[in-house]
């Protein structure tokens, strides 16, 4: 009983500091976490509840959706209705984790084989690419934001820097050696055995590591640069379909390009939902415009990313949204169902999933709030010719929590692409990030500002864009071959 008792408060520990972590940013507490999933994992049940933990405290965000009356949700069911979705991630994530376990149990060799370090290390291995390629896999699908994998930004750049040849399912891989590493380091101190050597050859490794991260983030070149301007408009969504703000916007948009023109800007930027469908009382640019907003293709309503070139009435370029919020903006077809999802639009209509835009400025690679998260659709459009990496969003209502997680993400897309970034959000955060994963600019959240960037563009391609998941492949079959070989010969 006491071990059992042990192995729980292991794992809701262990969860806790891993959602500290993904919420706060503190690598260290992913790290301490990850020590503690490998001795909780031994129970399935101790596995979920590590996962359910950390994506509860990581995911308290959700929280702040209520009040959701404003898009005609009953202010009796907005409470229910938001700690359910926030406890339905949870139980998800500790589905998934408690998969992870189950597996690790049935492909632990017996004692005898474990009684070698190095036939340890061949297993913790194995489970630990299991784990990366799946985050991998996850994050092309709708139930995904942020992973193991992001938790080392913004602090360690340079271990992240190994992201240009793993990418972000590598580093969650690493981060889980890691934390095993720390795990066999507390098992050898218990036991009071000499540890020394495995200390040194930790270090060493991790070293290593840091190096090759560092000199990957050294080549990050530029073939030519481009003075962009950023909007921050600050139109919290809970505002932004009020008459008073509908009736101001025109100006808005006027004042925020006349400063970009007088910037000399290229062109400016908006966030995601920045324009209407009627878009009447919105026209004549003075400069190139790029701004997220609304149209209707066939009757659907898709939300887009519009390009407008100066003196066209109509948008001369368009990236629709392809991944949309399961709730929030996509909705099951079930009878009487929240028609409108949990956002002033809902109803909206997935685009392709192609997120390469080629118009008459640098072609980018596009994406439209969390569609960040899926780091393959991004690498893919880099791979057939985008020179840096355009994302727009609105993150209002949540709090700066989310705004933090959304900036470890956006790094860790420019250091796998060796692309600029620049994200711009109605309330936060606005920000050039260079293609090291060093964060170039960064706006005062929830205030109204034009800024000025300097985007650097370049052509480079990097091993994870031309070759993604082969690498997490090859060592998950090398590490399989080496475990079933101890079973057999156990």
């Amino acid at each position: 009983m006491n071990n059992i008792y042990s192995l729980f408060i292991k794992a809701f520990a262990g969860g806790a500091l891993a959602g500290i972590s993904l919420s706060e940013g503190n690598y260290i507490f992913m790290l301490l976490g990850i020590s503690l999933l490998w001795p909780a994992s031994k129970n399935p049940w101790g596995g979920f509840c590590w996962g359910a933990m950390a994506i509860l405290w990581s995911h308290k965000w959700l929280l702040s959706l209520h009040p959701i009356s404003w898009v005609g949700i009953s202010s009796n069911l907005s409470l229910p209705i938001t700690i359910f979705i926030w406890l339905f991630c949870g139980a998800f994530g500790g589905g998934l984790v408690f998969i992870w376990s189950a597996l690790s149990g049935f492909l632990a060799p017996g004692r005898l084989q474990f009684s070698k370090l190095e036939n340890k290390f061949i297993y913790a291995v194995l489970l630990s690419t299991i784990w990366g390629l799946s985050e991998e896999l996850l994050s092309r699908g709708p139930l995904f934001w942020m992973g193991v994998g992001p938790s080392l930004l913004p602090q360690d750049r340079y271990l992240a820097g190994l992201a240009r040849w793993i990418g972000s399912g590598g580093l969650a891989s690493i981060h889980l050696l890691a934390g095993w590493w720390i795990w066999q380091l507390s098992i050898a101190f218990q036991a009071r055995k000499k540890a020394k050597k495995f200390i040194i050859l930790g270090f060493a490794y991790f070293s290593l590591a840091h190096l090759l991260g560092f000199i990957l983030l050294l080549d990050s070149p530029t073939d030519s640069s481009e003075k962009v301007a950023m909007w921050q408009t600050n139109i919290p969504i809970r505002q932004k379909f009020s008459q008073e703000e509908i009736n101001a916007l025109p100006s808005k948009v006027n004042r925020a390009l006349t400063e970009a023109f007088e910037m000399n800007a290229s062109f400016l930027i908006a966030p995601e939902g920045t324009l209407p469908l009627d878009r009447s009382k919105i026209r004549d640019f003075s400069i190139k415009f790029l701004s997220g907003g609304f149209r209707k293709i066939n009757g659907s309503l898709r939300s887009s990313l519009l390009v407008f070139n100066p003196g066209e009435e109509s948008f001369s370029d368009v990236l629709d949204k392809s991944r949309l919020v399961p709730l929030g903006e996509w909705i099951p077809e079930l009878p009487n169902f929240l028609k409108n999802g949990l956002s002033a639009v809902g109803g909206i209509e997935s685009g392709n999933p192609s997120r390469l835009l080629d118009w008459e400025g640098p072609s980018f690679a596009g994406a439209i709030c969390y569609e960040l998260s899926n780091g393959k659709a991004i690498a893919k459009a880099v791979n057939q010719g985008a020179k840096w990496i355009l994302v727009i969003a609105n993150l209002d209502p949540y709090p700066i929590s989310l705004q933090k997680q959304f900036l470890s993400i956006a790094q860790l897309r420019s250091i796998e692409t060796s692309k600029n970034l620049i994200s711009v959000s109605n309330t936060g955060p606005t920000s050039l990030i260079k293609s090291n994963g060093r964060i170039d600019t960064l706006l005062k959240p929830n205030e109204e500002l034009v800024q000025l960037a300097d985007l650097e563009l370049n052509g480079k391609k990097t091993l994870y864009t031309l070759i993604s998941d082969l690498p997490m492949i090859a060592v998950i079959l090398i590490s399989l071959i080496g475990v079933l070989r101890l079973r057999k010969y156990g």
